[in-house]
Formats: C-alpha cells, sequence, structure tokens
C-alpha cells in the first residue's frame, strides 16, 4: 500500500489564476527595479574614475541569463545585469537583494519544515511544492530537503548552546506540546520554555525533546539552560504538569512557582 501523503490536483500546470499572475507580474519588475537601483548605485560610486581615453570606468555590460526564483506566489524570472571596467581594476556587480546562485525565497524555505513536521517525506517534498507553487518546483527535490534539514540541525544546534549569562530572566512559561508522534510505546512532545528578562523582553530559551513530562527529561532542559548561564528566575508559570515543578525545585530551588488550569503558553508567544 502507498504511503504517500500527497494529493495531486488535476491539470496543476495548466491552472492559471489572473490574480497570482498580476502578483508575479508585479514583484517581478519591482526586484528589477531594485536591482537597476543598486547597480546605478555601484555606477556613481565609479563615476569619477576614466579609462585613459577619457571614458567611463565602470560601464553596464548587459545581461547575466535569466534564473528562476522560487517564491510563495510561483516562479519569478529575475535578470541580473553585468557590468565591465575599463581600466585593469576587476569589477563585478552583485545584487544584495538577489544574491548570486539563490533559487529560492526564505519565506518558501520556511514552508519545507512546516511540511516536514505534517508528515511529508523528503522523497514527497518535490510533490507537494508543485501543489503549492506550480511545476517548476522541481528544484526542490528530496537532496535540497537534505540539506535544508542539515543546515537546520547547525541552526539548532547553535540556539542550544548559545550564551545565557548576560540577561536576568524574571519569568519562566514552561509546558509540553505533544505532537502524537511516538518512539515504540512511548509518546513524545516538545518541551519548551519562554523567559522574559529584567527589560521585558520574550524570548524562546530551551526546546527539546522529552519524554511525556518527566521530571526526568524537564531536568536535563534546566540544567543545559544553567550551565549557560542562567541565574534564577524569580517566577516559573506553568500547568499541573508534576515533572516540571519537581525538577525546577532540584534546579532553582530559588524560584517561586505559579500554576495555571490551562497553559498560557501560547498566549506569551503573541
Amino acid at each position: 500500500m502507498s504511503k504517500n501523503t500527497v494529493v495531486s490536483m488535476e491539470d496543476r500546470g495548466s491552472f492559471s489564476d489572473r490574480l497570482t499572475d498580476l502578483l508575479r507580474t508585479g514583484a517581478q519588475e519591482l526586484i528589477t527595479s531594485a536591482v537597476e537601483a543598486e547597480l546605478a548605485g555601484l555606477i556613481d560610486q565609479h563615476s569619477t574614475k576614466q579609462t585613459e581615453e577619457g571614458k567611463p570606468a565602470v560601464v553596464r555590460n548587459g545581461y547575466h541569463p535569466g534564473r528562476q526564483i522560487q517564491t510563495g506566489i510561483g516562479p519569478v524570472t529575475v535578470r541580473i545585469p553585468k557590468v565591465r571596467s575599463g581600466t585593469d581594476e576587476a569589477m563585478t556587480f552583485h545584487s544584495a537583494l538577489v544574491p548570486p546562485y539563490v533559487r529560492k525565497t526564505k519565506s518558501l524555505e520556511a514552508a519545507l519544515p512546516w511540511l516536514y513536521l505534517k508528515g511529508v517525506t523528503s522523497g514527497e517534498m518535490g510533490e507537494a511544492l508543485k501543489e503549492r507553487v506550480g511545476p517548476e518546483a522541481a528544484g526542490l527535490s528530496a537532496s535540497t530537503v537534505s540539506r535544508l534539514k542539515q543546515v537546520w540541525s547547525q541552526e539548532y544546534v547553535a540556539f542550544s548552546q548559545r550564551d545565557l549569562s548576560k540577561d536576568r530572566w524574571v519569568y519562566l512559561w514552561a509546558d509540553g506540546v505533544y505532537s502524537g508522534l511516538r518512539a515504540e510505546q512511548t509518546k513524545l512532545c516538545a518541551l519548551v520554555i519562554i523567559g522574559v528578562n529584567d527589560r521585558g523582553q520574550k524570548q524562546f530559551l530551551g526546546i527539546e525533546d522529552g519524554v511525556r513530562e518527566s521530571t526526568q527529561s524537564w531536568r536535563e532542559l534546566l540544567l543545559n539552560l544553567k550551565s549557560r548561564g542562567m541565574k534564577a528566575p524569580q517566577l516559573a508559570i506553568g500547568d499541573g504538569a508534576m515533572g516540571f515543578w519537581s525538577a525546577i525545585e532540584e534546579v532553582f530551588s530559588q524560584t517561586r512557582h505559579q500554576r495555571c488550569d490551562v497553559s498560557t503558553l501560547n498566549r506569551t508567544k503573541s
């Protein structure tokens, strides 16, 4: 029995929406205008330089081949202009808006972890994105998703190791978020801690896999925060999950407790 979770739409490639087409055309014109403004700025920077013949040292020199940028409204074709130097100084124009080799927007990349967490496998990701942005999404292959997963893993490691000693954390909100996934016979959840410092700034402090909301799982997360320089907060807020309260008594015994009937974690995100 097939495990493919992607439902295809018939004739997706021939589907046309005038509003989306208009938005795509507008986006292309906007990107073109912005890149041209970047190029004009570069030429202005070198406007005082001249060749031996008295001509401008830096001039336009056509375009690079057009390339498609995958966006949330479908592919947008972009052509990046080139420049030529009339002196011995090498000159290349690089757009800050559309850097070399960029093929998709950050917003589209942000959709990939959401699809992955919804159960769409790496092999199905390209097909799922075709339903979202059209058949041109074929470049987002399983290998592309695998590379992105490596990047996400590196970003998570950096997040989990960042220094917490420079702030005084006043409040903590803690909760266990259940995903429905299971490891053998054990129900897994993500243990999440949000903190507020003495300047009123709210941040995610820790996100770790946990076995339900056991004391051991919470203890490991709290010890991780402490090892990164976190001092005992004044107040911890959470629901009735006893594992967290037992763990915080061990790790931050000075912290006061405030329990709620319904978790306030979602409200703290707003």
